[in-house]
């Protein structure tokens, strides 16, 4: 009880100037989490300088060595002391800090490195000779001649060496060099007419673990090849394109389909003005387009860059610039919801090629087991056991004739009838196995449809296209709910009361802070309208914007469908499947099922053929 409180001193505080060196220090616990911080501020300078080529090289995860090297404009000797010093800059002249059109801004990056670790760093501008400076620990060296060919070299060595506590809060070499690699690869996707590498000296041999060569082409061309580098060929070939404008704001980029979905958010990478970002708003607005196509449980797949005016953006509101702050919010999110929508419903029936390749994949034999004896030889057998010829049987078995057992196939269309119809994108449908799934023919190959999952997704954008034509049907309550919030609440929730409204949702204002629910969506039923408002609020709160009543129409919507749509086990005509596979063409978003599984898998013809050993 009587110890003496840990923030107050029997002597009165004193304030204190501290000195550059612990005031670099401080602003590197800021900008330089870990070395991979290091390293995206080091390549976000080179791709400032117009560099064309970045090499990066690290070893122990960058603890003991992180070199940049680029192809840039180069620093002139007599502004290297002035690189390493705080605040100092080319890339703003201070008039406006709402009109930033660079990665760096704010001139601390060098100097923070100089100030934990040992800085080197080795530049020559065209048509000048090359100089390097040197920095360790905060202490500045003089600027000496160096021998490079063009560019700058910035060498780092021994991150936190002069704050040892830094050291013990990393991770293991192998966990930094994964989060390097990661900044890497973002960046690089973000500038995709630049050449990257990534080289990890750690063994002594310099080993490259990334490399992406400058792209050419129109920008689509270029970021589609550098996407296939960075995340693979399954996501190129399986990404639809973004074009799409709204109120100054421009979305390009590429999602990916929803059967090509993820157990967790790795593969989303959001870009504002090309800058990496991880923002609440934008990560919302992305799982907000897929929210009728996916279940809670699956992560989209996209690389989305939106590009807008720098005074409509504050990039100035985190230390390492990796959050923005929009003007208008709701305009950049709804450009996301809609352009994202709109393209996926362009793709149709599109579905994901990786399920095929799951399924030949499951459909390979397995390899064999040996069994642990002894070979034996022809030579090592007795010669009474060679000699004994093969005897066929004496009794043949007749084979199970196919017209015996149930049967869906379709035999009973004409021959020039159907033949158009494997021209089709779905095909001619050929049978029916285990009453629920339908067998059609392509001019490639084959495919395979789930009826029940294919039909409900069918039914379920017809009642969705019903209710937008027809509105939403709302019942008026006999005695109005009470809900009584804080007039903030309040005001927020009747500040968006026009768009309950369209969904069936009418709100009054009932005094202060209290609200009367005069109307709720019929389809809906009885519900706790408190606790759904107060869930409203939880979404505006977080991402500006709440879908919560829609998607609990929607959701009602999809259970109606599914209950409308053809059951597991019904035997269906040549001509109902048939009708089935036209109007999946027809429909968009018919590839994937309510939940976000696919509703038909397509095999090629080269596949199968494979399979069997024909290839």
């Amino acid at each position: 009880m009587n110890a003496p409180h840990p923030k107050i001193s029997l002597d009165p505080p004193q304030i204190r100037q501290l000195d550059e060196t612990v005031i670099n220090r401080i602003a590197a616990g800021e900008v330089v989490e870990r070395p991979a911080s290091a390293v995206k501020e080091l390549i976000e300078n080179a791709i400032d300088a117009g560099a064309t080529r970045i090499d990066v090289a690290i070893s122990h995860g960058g603890k003991t060595l992180i070199r940049v090297t680029d192809d840039g404009c180069g620093i002139p000797a007599a502004d290297l002391p002035l690189a390493l010093s705080r605040h100092a800059t080319s890339k703003i002249d201070g008039s406006d800090l709402l009109d930033i059109r660079s990665f760096g801004f704010r001139g601390e990056a060098l100097p923070s490195l100089g100030a934990v670790g040992r800085l080197t760093i080795t530049s020559r501008p065209a048509g000048a000779e090359a100089h390097s400076i040197a920095c360790t620990g905060g202490s500045l060296g003089a600027v000496k001649p160096a021998a490079l060919t063009s560019g700058t070299v910035v060498e780092l060595r021994d991150l936190f060496y002069a704050t040892p506590a830094r050291l013990k809060f990393l991770r293991s070499d192998r966990a930094e060099t994964q989060a390097i690699s990661e900044v890497v690869k973002r960046l690089a996707m973000a500038e995709p007419f630049t050449a990257f590498t990534l080289r990890d000296e750690t063994s002594g041999e310099p080993r490259v673990t990334f490399r992406a060569d400058a792209q050419s082409g129109d920008l689509f061309d270029a970021l589609a090849g550098r996407l296939a580098t960075v995340l693979g060929r399954d996501f190129a070939e399986n990404a639809i394109r973004l074009d799409a404008e709204r109120e100054g704001l421009h979305l390009t980029g590429y999602a990916a389909l929803p059967t090509y979905s993820r157990g967790s958010s790795v593969a989303q990478f959001l870009f504002v003005n090309g800058r990496p970002v991880k923002d609440k708003l934008l990560i919302g607005a992305l799982r907000g387009a897929y929210a009728d196509y996916l279940s809670r449980e699956r992560h989209p797949a996209a690389v989305l860059f939106l590009d807008v005016d720098p005074q409509r953006v504050d990039v100035n509101v985190h230390p390492a610039k990796s959050e923005v702050r929009f003007r208008e919010p709701g305009t950049a999110r709804g450009l996301i919801v809609s352009g994202i929508r709109h393209a996926l419903a362009e793709a149709g029936h599109r579905a994901s090629t990786t399920v095929a390749g799951e399924v030949l994949g499951a459909l390979r034999p397995e390899p064999v087991q040996q069994p642990l004896t002894p070979r034996i030889y022809q030579m090592d057998r007795p010669a009474q056991e060679r000699a004994q010829p093969y005897r066929f049987p004496t009794q043949v078995v007749e084979p199970m004739g196919f017209a015996e057992a149930p049967t869906g196939r379709v035999d009973d269309t004409p021959q020039g009838a159907d033949e158009p119809l494997t021209h089709h994108p779905l095909g001619a449908a050929r049978g029916q196995v285990h009453e629920n799934y339908i067998i059609a023919q392509t001019d490639t190959g084959m495919v395979i449809v789930d009826q029940h999952a294919a039909h409900e997704r069918l039914v379920y954008e017809r009642l969705k296209r019903q209710m937008a034509e027809n509105g939403v049907a709302a019942q008026a309550l006999l005695i109005p709910e009470i809900v009584e919030l804080s007039e903030q609440d309040a005001a927020t929730l009747l500040a968006h009361a026009e768009t309950f409204t369209r969904m069936g949702l009418t709100l009054e204002p009932f005094g202060p802070g209290t609200l009367a629910v005069r109307e709720t969506p019929a389809i809906l039923g009885e519900i706790n309208a408190e606790a759904m408002l107060r869930d409203v609020l939880d979404e505006l709160d977080d991402i500006g914007e709440s879908q919560l009543v829609q998607e609990r129409i929607e959701a009602i919507l999809s259970r109606v469908a599914c209950h409308g749509s053809i059951r597991s086990g019904r035997r269906m005509r040549a001509e109902e499947m048939n009708a089935l596979l036209r109007e999946m063409e027809a429909t968009p978003h018919s590839g994937q099922c309510n939940h976000g599984r696919p509703t038909y898998v397509e095999l090629k013809l080269h596949d199968i053929e494979r399979l069997f050993g024909r290839r």
